[in-house]
C-alpha cells in the first residue's frame, strides 16, 4: 500500500494559475475572433456574386444575351417563360447548387439588365438590406469588385 504522502494530483494553487492564464489568453484572442464574422460575410457575398456572374456569362454564351431584369436570376435555375425564350438553354441551369443563394444576411441579390455600370448590375445590399450605407451596411457590387 502506498503512503498517504505519495498521492499525485494538482494543488488548488496550480489549478488557479492555469485558470488565470487561460482567462488572459481568452481575453486577448476572443475580441480578435469575434469581430471577424462580419468580414467573413462580406467575403462570402463577394464569392457568391462572382459565382452568379459566372452563371450569367455561361447563359450569355449559350443564348447570346443575359437574362432580362424581368427574367431575373431565376433564369439561371430554370428556363425563363417570360420575355424572349433562350434558344440553347442548358439542361440543369447555370448554377451548380441548382438554387439561387441568398446573401449572407438572408436577402436576395439585386439584378438589373441592362445595368447602369455594365452589361448587368448585381449586388448585395449589405448587412442593413438597404441601398447605400457605410461599413458592413455598404452595398457589395459586381462593378466595384473588378
Amino acid at each position: 500500500m502506498a503512503a498517504a504522502g505519495n498521492k499525485k494530483g494538482f494543488t488548488l494553487l496550480e489549478i488557479l494559475v492555469v485558470v488565470f492564464i487561460l482567462g488572459i489568453l481568452a481575453s486577448i484572442v476572443a475580441p480578435k475572433i469575434m469581430g471577424r464574422t462580419d468580414d467573413a460575410k462580406v467575403a462570402e457575398a463577394k464569392v457568391q456574386i462572382k459565382n452568379i456572374e459566372t452563371g450569367l456569362k455561361l447563359y450569355k454564351l449559350d443564348n447570346g444575351s443575359y437574362p432580362t431584369t424581368e427574367q431575373g436570376l431565376q433564369a439561371l435555375i430554370e428556363q425563363p417563360s417570360t420575355g424572349q425564350a433562350p434558344q440553347h438553354y442548358r439542361q440543369g441551369g447555370y448554377l451548380e447548387q441548382k438554387k439561387l443563394p441568398l446573401d449572407p444576411w438572408g436577402n436576395s441579390y439585386v439584378y438589373t439588365c441592362p445595368g447602369t455600370h455594365g452589361d448587368f448590375d448585381l449586388l448585395s445590399l449589405g448587412a442593413d438590406g438597404k441601398e447605400g450605407g457605410e461599413g458592413y451596411d455598404k452595398d457589395i457590387t459586381n462593378w466595384e469588385m473588378q
